[in-house]
């Protein structure tokens, strides 16, 4: 999340709204952000809702006890809602092809 806010000018002015989302609480978030000097939102899908639907939980067996945890991801939604860029996994880290997404989507509009 840091990489995406050191762009988030480059973001910005591509006319777009970054958002992080976690399983986390919002007191998590909100402690996780105040830490990590992220100023764009960051919401909690506590419980996973969300997450689920983006096909995004990973499940876990620690010591005998099941764990679910959100895979990393970022998506580029358009205004109309349509995914128009994906990253999973360790791609999801690096904002580079995010930006890259926003700007060329920005010159077709």
């Amino acid at each position: 999340m840091k990489a995406f806010q050191q762009n988030m000018q480059k973001l910005e002015g591509s006319d777009t709204q970054v958002l992080g989302v976690s399983m986390d609480s919002p007191f998590s978030n909100f402690a996780f952000g105040q830490q990590n000097g992220i100023a764009f939102p960051l919401l909690g899908d506590w419980g996973g809702a969300v997450t689920r639907k983006y096909g995004l939980v990973e499940k876990f067996n620690v010591e005998g006890i099941p764990m679910e945890s959100a895979r990393r991801a970022t998506f580029l939604i358009d205004k109309s809602g349509k995914i128009i860029n994906e990253q999973v996994d360790d791609a999801a880290v690096d904002p580079s092809k995010t930006v890259e997404a926003c700007e060329r989507h920005r010159l077709k509009g």
